[in-house]
Parts: structure tokens; sequence; C-alpha cells
């Protein structure tokens, strides 16, 4: 066994597509290491959505590169996003990487990295606008899907001959750790044409996974031990449309709900013009699937938002969460904003803050305007000076801070439930994140009380917050009552029915 170190860097869909990764070289004879000082070869699944995350990925491919000096690392090879849309370029300007290899390289990975730490020096990607493999018309590309690849499409035919479990075959993934939360992709790509966007063109045209295949997924991440699925893709709220069902998401969450021992569903990455009142429902009301949002809004000016090619204004964003919180008044709700936007004038900031005021939104990111090669926005006149990008970027920055620190502070009183994700560190708390607080950036709750091992739920009462976190007092632990000054001062764990001791 040849062992190769994977570092997976991005988003959790860029995640998805390292554990699919992680599986075809296990299955073509490699093993994964933890530190790279101990690989043969190291894959570096990059990303290269905006310059903070290009930088990273060219810094962490150049940091492989000086384990080549010593001879404890033969070969370094960039895969992922930035390897894809940038290809023989970034090739060019990084001969330290052994290898620049595309999308198309995921189906023989394996066979590929072992011929390069022979000595093979692959020509590198040559990229191409990903839209024009499919056909235009969504529904006309199910026959087509499976002669192009999409990462984190596998399905079960895929497998090579001999690998399938005599129980069956299984998703081409392998897990990275053991925490209670996974994401699952269920489609990639993307047909909207944002101007400041430059995804859909390395990343292609929307395509949808079977509702079977990621029923399947979902049924093997629950014998994994998640608790919670995490639903990925370039534009959730778009599922189905390429399978001719506009309602398919709903569908596909009601069966989601009801697999044994997932607890909860939570949907990311929601279009606001795509939010029916259907899907708001299924969101809102289902038994697994958490009551929570998360919007991409990126302005609420709709001279801006015409600008960038997006629909909507201030007003219908508030009817959207009004609606929303009329179903499911402890919903959680996020976005992510865009500041400095060519063209964006002072009266259009100002619409944004007094949208951000009034939606009350748990979690914003914020982020100041930059050109993205190959767009739309970058070629729009009235671009704003760096400077002037950073100054409104900072000053939203510190309305959001506030704003999000208000919205927390609304919640105490609130019963929450938790998922617990750490035990904490001094053994006298456990922390992990409530239903209204998506993966890694909404915040998290600190359980007053405790260790709680990893991946129970906890029914608590919020009691503080600071900033976006939450604290809260302990009252049952999945679903068993439990006595929280006992647990405080004795430390108690809780044994797998729940009983505490």
């Amino acid at each position: 066994m040849i062992p190769v170190h994977l570092v997976s860097l991005g988003c959790a869909r860029n995640e998805v597509d390292s554990e699919e990764l992680a599986a075809r070289l296990e299955d073509g004879g490699f093993v994964l290491v933890d530190d790279p000082t101990d690989a043969t070869a190291v894959m570096v699944n990059t990303c290269g959505f905006v310059e903070a995350a290009k930088k990273d990925s060219v810094d962490t491919l150049l940091a492989a590169a000086d384990l080549k000096e010593d001879g404890s690392v033969a070969a370094v090879v960039a895969v992922g996003c930035l390897a894809e849309r940038y290809g023989a370029e970034l090739a060019d300007a990084l001969p330290e990487a052994d290898a620049v290899l595309g999308f198309d390289s995921y189906t023989d990975i394996a066979s590929r990295l072992q011929a390069i730490i022979a000595g093979d020096r692959p020509a590198a990607h040559v990229p191409r606008d990903r839209r024009t493999l499919l056909p235009v018309t969504p529904v006309a590309r199910p026959a087509a899907a499976g002669q192009v690849s999409i990462p984190g499409h596998h399905s079960f035919t895929d497998l090579p001959d001999g690998v399938a479990p005599a129980s069956g075959p299984r998703p081409h993934r392998r897990r990275f750790g053991g925490g209670p939360t996974a994401p699952l992709k269920i489609a990639s790509g993307c047909d909207r044409r944002c101007t400041f966007c430059a995804i859909p063109s390395f990343r292609g045209s929307y395509v949808s996974r079977p509702p079977a295949a990621v029923v399947a997924e979902a049924r093997w991440l629950a014998g994994q031990g998640v608790r919670e699925l995490f639903l990925v893709s370039e534009n959730t709220s778009s599922y189905g449309k390429d399978l001719g069902d506009l309602q398919a998401l709903e569908k596909l969450l009601a069966e989601l709900d009801r697999i044994d021992g997932i607890d909860w569903v939570r949907v990311s990455y929601l279009q606001p013009a795509e939010t029916r009142p259907s899907l708001v429902g299924a969101i809102a009301g289902g038994e697994k699937v958490v009551p929570y949002f998360d919007l991409s809004f990126q302005h609420a000016s709709p001279t801006v938002l015409r600008r960038m090619r997006r629909f909507g204004d201030a007003d219908a964003f508030l009817a959207l969460i009004e609606s929303i919180r009329a179903q499911a008044p402890q919903a959680g709700i996020r976005s992510n904003v865009i500041c400095g936007f060519p063209g964006e004038t002072e009266d259009d900031l100002a619409v944004l803050h007094d949208f951000l005021a009034a939606a009350r939104l748990d979690a914003i990111g914020v982020f100041g305007y930059s050109d993205e090669d190959g767009t739309e926005a970058a070629r729009l006149d009235r671009q704003l000076p760096t400077d002037e990008i950073e100054a409104r970027r900072s000053a939203t920055a510190d309305l959001v801070d506030e704003l999000m620190a208000q919205r927390a502070e609304e919640r105490i009183g609130e019963e929450v439930r938790v998922l617990v994700e750490q035990d904490g560190s001094d053994q006298t708390v456990g922390i992990g994140r409530s239903a209204h607080q998506g993966p890694e950036v909404d915040g998290s709750t600190e359980l007053l009380g405790g260790p709680f091992p990893v991946g129970r739920l906890v029914e608590a009462l919020v009691v503080d917050s600071v900033g976006a976190d939450l604290m809260a007092e302990p009252i049952t632990v999945d679903s068993i009552t439990v006595d929280p000054a006992r647990v405080r001062t004795a430390g108690g764990d809780v044994t797998r029915d729940g009983a505490t001791r």
C-alpha cells in the first residue's frame, strides 16, 4: 500500500469530493495517512472561489513541495477547483507541483497518481467551460450526465470489480474523521448567471443526483454514526429541475426524514427567488428537517441586485423572512452579502444596512467585492476604489457583529436542541450547535454542565449569549431527563441509552 496524504480545502462540497477521491485512492492501492511526512505523495484538493482561497491553495501546495527536498515525499499533485479552473496556467506558475489534474481525472485517479510517483509528468489540465459539456435544456441532462465527470456524483456502478462488499454496493466515499455531521451532495453546478460568480464555468451546468442515490448514501452515512445530514450543492433550491420535478427537494426531504439513525437534516444554499412556499413548509415542518434557511441575498438594493443579475429587493426578502417565521418562529436564517459592487452608491449601501437591521438574521457573512477572472462584473463600469470597498465592508461587518449579537440575545429564554460536537476542553462543558446554527460558520452553543459525549442531542434552555454564541442549561439528553446540577458538579457521563451515571 502506498501512503498518500490528502488535503481538502474550501467548502463542504469540496469535502465530499475529497472523500470520493479518498475512496478511489484506497481502492487503487493507496493508504491515507494524516502526517504528510509519512506520505509518498501529497494531493491537495484546491479551492478556486476567491483570492484568499486561491492563495491558501497555492501556499498549501508550496508547503507540500518543500517536503520533496528531504526525499520524504515523491510527488505533489493539485486537483480541485483551482486546478480545474486554471489548469496549465497554474502548472506554469507552480512548477513545484508534479501534476495539475482536472475533474476528468477523478475516475482513474489512483492509476494516475501511481504513474506520477513512478516519474510520469502528465500534461496539465486544459480548462474549458464545463457548461458546454451538457445540454442546455435541463431535462435532457440526466441521459448525458453519465458521460461527464461530475465530482461527488459517483454512482454505484463506478465501483471497480470486486470492491463492493458482500452486503451490496456502497457509496464511493471514505469519511474523514467520525464527527456526528456529514455533508451530503445532492447536486452540482449552477445555471444562474450572477455577474460576480465564476463557479458555473468550472463546475458546469446544474445536475441533480437521482433521489435514490442520495437516499442510499444517507443511509450509509447513518450506518457510519452520522446524526446530521448537511445537504449541499451550488444551488440546492434548484434540485430536481433537470429531473422534471420542481418539487423533488420537498419529496427528497420527506424520504430523508424517515431514515433511522438520522436526527437532523439541514438544507444549505437556497436562492431567495426559488424558495417557494411548499419548500418553506417542508423545511419548517419536517420532523427531522431542521428549520434552518441559508438564503443567498447578496444585497437588498434592487439596483445593485439587477447589476448582479439577481432578483428581489428588501421588501420581497423581508416578506420571505416573515413567511418563514410565521411557520417556525425559532427558525435560523443566515445569508451572505457583498459590499462595494460596481455602481453601488451610498444610498444602496444604506438600503442594505436598513434591510439587515430589519431582518434579524442569525448569521451574516460580509464580503468586499473583488473582480473574478472571466466574470461580467469585472467588466462593469463604475468600479469602486479598493480602499472604498474595504471601508464599506468594514462598516457593514461592524454592523453585522452588533446585529448578530442582538439576535443571539433575543434567544435567551428559548429551549433549544443542541448536537454536541466537542466534550469541552476543560471537561466542564459540552460544545455544539443548536438547530438554528449551521456547521462552522454560524456560531456555537456551550452547554453549562457535562462533559457530554460527542454526537448526543441535548435539550437545553438558553441562559446567556456572547456575540453569536449561546450558553445553555441542559434539560434532557437524547430525550432522557437529566439533573443539570448533578451533571455540573459531578461531571457525570451519559450512558449509551441516555441515562446519567
